[in-house]
């Protein structure tokens, strides 16, 4: 399972790449597969590449690049093949030049693309970023930035932490639900808005706060200004930056999400108990929630598989045969804790369930008398439509399944997973302010041909 993107803005009297660049490399994990690094130096210069960080740079100089304030992105898609697709999307407009880093999905972003290209729009990338530089170009003309940045709002639907350059200046902007998480912090000689609290961190800067949805955020060298452009009664957090995405050593709308793992671990034992020798996390995504597990349970911890921290990633490998061993290529069993023993196997989240069958018949294969697996997430029954790697329901073994049936399917002794009710009990956050659309099949955001949750619609405030 992959997520989208991680962004970032700084506003620095330093050279601003520099900073950018270790703040991207603390959000790695939220992409691999491309980078990218604007900045303004007289214009904006717009730096790409595919690939990790380090690979993605490897023909810049980064400590020679110019220029103050900038923005970043890192980014997974198995589509991308050229870095031109990378982001940010930079375009030279008739208001300036616009660049954009997004961290979502714009889920009616075919009918803006339309609309746009009927103005008299061409499109280059054909990005869903592309359409949003056009409409604040468009808007630019005769409206303030919060102003157009407002229109724009009122046009788009979906999921979004923005980052983006209107020339020289550089801003943050949340979606009015929250969906994607994004913070505000100072750091040495300027100010940076980024995805996750450890970009800041890295920087040695001070966390200030989280951006609220629906707020615009600008950042100088000497401060910030905040625009509060639409206020929404609940918001919709995504409940999987907490249960997986982010780091766990981030704070996402003042939860720090280690935390909020291992709470996730505890409630989980005590919802679906289990007699075992050892309770064994899948690394690195279901460590802190088998440490919640293990406290509330009584039942002691164990790293009974080993990760190989080197191996590269699925779609590169060279062969079939070599990306179908990938799980033994990845994980292998710690024997003196697996065989002869029952063990729970304890993880954030079953999406096509494969990957779990190779790892319970791993351990299996290596001895282990039982295999108990629990799962601190609920079952994931529907899509994800705002960016996360699960789009359609035939790919998920939750659709359609019992648990019974799931467990037989996986190959397991017996099979948890938590429940919504003791998610949310876990996380501290009001139900109305999730976005739990993955595992009730209902959505924050209209989506065609699903249910759309108790808020009705979002056009109190496009009417404004």
């Amino acid at each position: 399972m992959n997520e989208g993107c991680g962004v970032v803005a700084v506003a620095s009297r330093n050279r601003a790449a520099e900073s950018i660049y270790l703040a991207l490399m603390a959000l790695q994990h939220r992409g691999q597969e491309a980078a990218g690094i604007a900045v303004f130096d007289g214009e904006i210069k717009n730096y790409r590449g595919l690939g990790l960080i380090g690979e993605a740079f490897k023909g810049f100089d980064i400590e020679k690049i110019d220029g103050q304030v900038g923005i970043g992105h890192v980014y997974y898609s198995i589509k991308i093949s050229t870095p031109e697709n990378a982001q940010p999307t930079l375009l030279h407009t008739s208001a300036g030049d616009i660049a954009i880093a997004h961290n979502g999905i714009i889920t009616n972003a075919e009918d803006l693309k339309k609309e746009l290209m009927e103005k008299g729009h061409n499109f280059f990338y054909g990005s869903e970023e592309e359409a949003i530089a056009y409409l604040l170009a468009d808007s630019l003309k005769e409206k303030s930035v919060e102003k157009a940045v407002k229109y724009a709002m009122k046009k788009i639907e979906g999921s979004y932490s923005f980052t983006l350059m209107l020339n020289d200046r550089v801003f943050g902007l949340r979606d009015p639900l929250g969906i994607k998480p994004l913070c505000l912090g100072k750091i040495e000689n300027g100010y940076i808005i980024a995805s996750e609290s450890v970009a800041i961190d890295v920087l040695g800067g001070e966390f200030i706060r989280d951006v609220e949805p629906g707020e615009l955020i600008e950042i100088t060298p000497d401060g910030y200004k905040s625009y509060k452009l639409i206020e929404e009664k609940h918001k919709a957090h995504c409940f999987f930056e907490y249960v997986y995405f982010a780091r766990a050593d981030s704070f996402i709308d003042g939860i720090e999400v280690y935390k909020a793992r291992e709470k996730l671990g505890r409630v989980l034992a005590k919802e679906h108990p289990v007699e075992a020798d050892y309770v064994v996390p899948i690394p690195d995504s279901g460590r802190a929630h088998a440490y919640g597990f293990s406290k509330a349970s009584g039942i002691p911890v164990a790293e009974g598989l080993m990760k190989n921290r080197y191996i590269a990633r699925t779609f590169i490998l060279p062969t079939q045969k070599i990306r179908e061993r990938l799980v033994q290529l990845k994980l292998n069993p710690v024997k003196s804790i697996v065989e002869g023993k029952k063990i729970v196997l304890v993880d954030d989240s079953i999406v096509r369930g494969t990957t779990m069958k190779k790892i319970v018949g791993l351990l299996r294969h290596h001895g282990a008398k039982e295999v108990h697996v629990r799962i601190a997430s609920p079952p994931i029954i529907a899509p994800c439509y705002f960016g996360i790697d699960m789009t359609t329901r035939d790919q998920l073994i939750a659709s359609g399944r019992s648990i019974e049936e799931i467990r037989k399917k996986i190959g397991a002794d017996s099979l948890g997973y938590i429940s919504i009710e003791g998610l949310v009990k876990a996380l501290g956050i009001d139900k109305n302010d999730l976005c739990l659309g993955c595992v009730t099949g209902e959505y924050p955001v209209r989506i065609k041909g699903e249910k759309y949750r108790f808020q009705k619609s979002l056009e109190k405030w496009r009417k404004e």
